[in-house]
């Protein structure tokens, strides 16, 4: 191994998996901000080199990372075996872990940090921002991604980050920020908590369904952004849902609300001119057909019924995140200045305006698909 390489990734990561003899070039890969990842291109005598993702998981995002790797060796087996069934490339179309020297699926440093290596998807592509076409095919992307856990027990998963999406949760953490105003700064957002406080009951909408038996527990993904989808480099058709690391029990309906509230708008995060803040309905309406198209009927009539109550709760559930953590002094979402967090938290409170104004047309468009 090169000084490269020692530079990167420590001397015991490395030699703890069977990569081919020869390593070529070790680099940075990848737009997220939680785990370590890194390409891996490598080569054995005579042979056309062989690509590898290395990645090292966050030790401050995930507590138990144990149950993590437990959840996704068991997703992807369990994806493996649904692709191959249904005539697909398994080796493509989902991810595929390269078991340790020892066989097991994942190292453990010495200072504890658990490592993965991935097969590498060639001629894929990743996208930050999205087309119309692009947003409906991730759309199909995640749909599928249900269809094909549709028999997986969800109740048998470990929650990586226990209450992600439990709006109820979400809404008595900004309570408690309120309360604690540990940085003085509720006098001068009560607009924004004057429009969390009234809308308390909606955060109870999903929990109730979920309570009652109406909404079943599913897989769900609980990060359906348009770069965790893999996409042909040719055809520009999705192939692969990535990041798997939050997939846990959840609802069918957090998973299509969370790719809604980032794609079906044109504005930036933290746009602070509201004016340019709009919720785009024919977005909205491309992006259900693409996730019911994907789901093959594997949604049962409340699922899709309860659809716009996904766009909304997971708008509303994003605005209340940005809230409470400017109440807090901003000490969980990166921010670049002061007031980001308020304007982000603005951004989205736009948006479920919106979205309350047009209730009727998404439920229409929501009943309107086979």
């Amino acid at each position: 191994m090169n000084q490269q390489h020692k530079r990167l990734i420590p001397p015991e990561v490395a030699v703890a998996f069977p990569l081919p003899e020869t390593w070529v070039d070790t680099a940075r890969c990848g737009s997220g901000h939680i785990n370590e990842t890194f390409c891996l291109t490598c080569c054995a005598q005579g042979v056309k080199p062989v690509r590898f993702i290395l990645q090292g998981l966050s030790p401050a995002a995930f507590a138990h990372p144990e149950q993590l790797m437990e959840n996704f060796v068991r997703i992807t087996a369990h994806l493996r075996r649904k692709i191959e069934a249904d005539g697909g490339d398994p080796m493509r179309e989902t991810l595929n872990l390269v078991p340790t020297c020892s066989g097991a699926p994942y190292y453990i440093g010495a200072d504890g940090r658990v490592w993965r290596l991935l097969h590498y998807v060639e001629n894929t592509v990743c996208f930050d921002h999205a087309t119309p076409q692009l947003f409906e095919e991730s759309a199909r992307a995640f749909g599928r991604f249900q269809w094909l856990l549709r028999d997986f027990p969800a109740h048998t998963l470990h929650e990586t980050i226990p209450e992600f999406h439990n709006t109820e949760a979400r809404y008595e953490q900004f309570a408690a920020a309120l309360k604690a105003d540990a940085m003085g700064r509720a006098a001068e957002v009560q607009p924004e908590v004057q429009f969390v406080l009234a809308r308390k009951a909606d955060c109870s909408v999903a929990m109730d369904a979920l309570r009652q038996g109406r909404l079943p527990l599913r897989v769900t993904h609980n990060d359906t952004k348009l770069n965790n989808v893999l996409f042909d480099r040719d055809s520009r058709k999705a192939l692969c849902v990535i990041d798997l690391d939050t997939t846990m029990p959840g609802l069918s309906i957090w998973d299509f609300g969370d790719s809604i509230h980032f794609g079906a708008n044109h504005s930036d995060e933290d746009e602070q001119d509201l004016a340019k803040v709009s919720f785009d309905l024919e977005l909205y309406r491309r992006y259900t057909h693409g996730f019911l198209q994907g789901a093959q009927g594997s949604l049962t009539k409340a699922e899709r019924e309860y659809l716009p109550w996904g766009a909304r709760l997971m708008t509303l559930e994003c605005g209340m995140r940005f809230l409470t953590d400017y109440l807090q002094g901003d000490r969980y979402f990166h921010t670049q200045y002061f007031k980001q967090n308020l304007y982000r938290c603005r951004t989205q409170f736009k948006l479920v305006a919106d979205m309350e104004e047009c209730w009727q047309q998404m439920n229409e468009i929501a009943n309107s698909f086979d």
